[in-house]
């Protein structure tokens, strides 16, 4: 049986997988490529997450696409207006009829001999098992697992006589209004429900074991709304974005270099929305640096105003157990509740879980080096999309479907099939592939590829040193190598 073939196989319709796509139409017309995608809807984490109050933690004007400007009034946009923005952007670019819904990879294996991959899927109401083949494949899948989060076991939950209830699979018609909520956790997705449920709840009780850095900004960017009335749309988005990447970029490097004097100010800056008598050493002030892990966004100060209102509180403790009528904490205080929601994390999987090998050897990707953040040693014609931790995901994204482009540009012209990173001898210092200290990263660490301590292999959080190297830096390094098809007996690729 004849396989169907694709030059370019992208696996995921989210935010990455609409990049790629653009990308590839634009910059590589002549190219077959479909986008899979698992699940029945686009739109990746704007889709699947539904809890209330759900909204990007970036500004629209860099969580964007740098190819479609973004028109609303509000910066920080909630989870539908996002993912009408996707909808839209994939319906004008004619990128909808080149996305394949319910079609989920479940393997993929480099075959040496043809210099493409062989991908098993499964598509259909039953699961049909299927194969095609591709000459590349870019994963646009996350980084988290959408069937499962993080979800510690809690002693004595089993008593407990409300709802547990997980943000990322949020109950369709779950009623707390009245209700008395107890929200475990102190991230992004926390900070985002108390405010949201606490317009209708009895009350909402923030439960963290530690702080996390809290900043406040306004949900609408006036100079942006002021300059695009007075510019040109796609010229006023261009400014805008590039006015706040390069503010993010500011603002994380003063942040490494003088991690005290911003510690400093953003806590000054936190001291003036909460209430006078407000214990915010305890509640709101980090044992760790800012950017070791993730700032918080709170827009319009609203988990702010809710703690002012009465109607929203913070509990900075440890659980000792669940009873019926709620928790128990190791100080022996009680927390009532009638719904507890666990926004205790992602559970984060390497390229979503999907088995990779090549000439039948599995690829182990906790033993192989990170290649510019989003290839890897040994691996041939494969790429993923990883955005930034200190900034909007969409910039890293997008910067990495040019690359492939470029890649896939610069074999057709030399006449090569496949390119793929070596480590050659040289004696990397292995380092973890996130500089990040949140639980969710580091309980994932050892199973994602490892970065080295120099160029290429070292993973950059800079958008600006990311630009000049993915679109105008040599493909043909001392470390990428290019290959043409090998005759029926060349040999296979050394996985080392």
């Amino acid at each position: 049986m004849t396989l169907e073939h694709l030059d370019v196989l992208i696996v995921g319709a989210g935010i990455s997988g609409i990049s790629g796509a653009y990308h590839l139409k634009t910059s590589c017309p002549s190219k077959r490529f479909a986008i899979f995608e698992g699940r029945s809807a686009i739109g990746g984490t704007w889709d699947l997450f539904r809890y209330p109050g759900i909204r990007s933690d970036s500004d629209m004007y860099t969580l964007g696409f740098s190819f479609k400007p973004w028109r609303e009034a509000k910066a920080i946009a909630d989870g539908p207006a996002i993912l009408r923005y996707l909808h839209e952007t994939a319906n004008e670019l004619g990128i909808k009829s080149l996305i394949r819904l319910n079609h989920r990879v479940v393997a993929a294996d480099w075959d040496s001999q043809q210099a493409r991959w062989i991908i098993t899927y499964r598509h259909g109401p039953n699961g049909e098992l299927t194969q095609l083949s591709a000459n590349f494949i870019y994963m646009c899948t996350g980084y988290y697992n959408y069937l499962k989060g993080h979800r510690p076991d809690f002693p004595g939950e089993d008593a407990f006589e409300g709802d547990i209830i997980h943000p990322q699979f949020w109950p369709e018609h779950v009623d707390y209004r009245g209700k008395r909520v107890v929200i475990i956790g102190s991230g992004a997705t926390a900070v985002t429900l108390v405010p949201a449920m606490a317009e209708t709840a009895g009350h909402v009780t923030m439960l963290q074991r530690s702080p996390t850095y809290v900043v406040s900004r306004p949900g609408e960017d006036a100079f942006a709304n002021w300059l695009r009335k007075v510019l040109p749309s796609k010229l006023a988005y261009g400014l805008i974005r590039w006015r706040n990447v390069l503010f993010q970029l500011y603002f994380y490097t003063m942040a490494r270099k003088f991690p005290d004097k911003v510690k400093e100010r953003l806590l000054a800056m936190l001291r003036n929305e909460l209430p006078v008598d407000f214990d915010m050493t305890r509640h709101f002030t980090p044992s760790y640096n800012p950017w070791d892990q993730r700032l918080c966004l709170v827009p319009d100060s609203d988990l702010f105003t809710a703690i002012k209102s009465g109607k929203a509180s913070v509990a900075t403790d440890h659980i000792d157990h669940f009873d019926a009528g709620g928790i128990m904490l190791t100080s022996g205080r009680h927390l009532d509740a009638d719904v507890i929601v666990t926004a205790t994390g992602l559970e984060l999987q390497v390229l979503s879980g999907v088995p990779f090998s090549v000439d039948g050897r599995r690829v182990d990707f906790a033993e192989t080096f990170s290649y510019k953040g989003m290839m890897f040693s040994g691996v041939p014609n494969l790429a993923s999309a990883f955005g930034y931790t200190n900034a909007s995901w969409t910039l890293k994204a997008d910067l990495t479907a040019e690359y492939v482009c470029r890649l896939i540009n610069h074999m057709d012209s030399n006449g090569q099939a496949y390119c793929v990173p070596q480590k050659g001898h040289e004696e990397l210092e292995p380092a973890p592939w996130l500089d990040f200290t949140s639980g969710y990263v580091t309980r994932a660490m050892a199973s994602f590829p490892k970065q080295g301590h120099v160029s290429p292999w070292k993973v950059h959080q800079n958008y600006l040193l990311d630009l000049l190297a993915f679109r105008f830096g040599k493909l043909d390094d001392s470390v990428m190598h290019f290959a043409a098809r090998p005759a029926p007996s060349g040999s296979s690729i050394s996985l080392d």
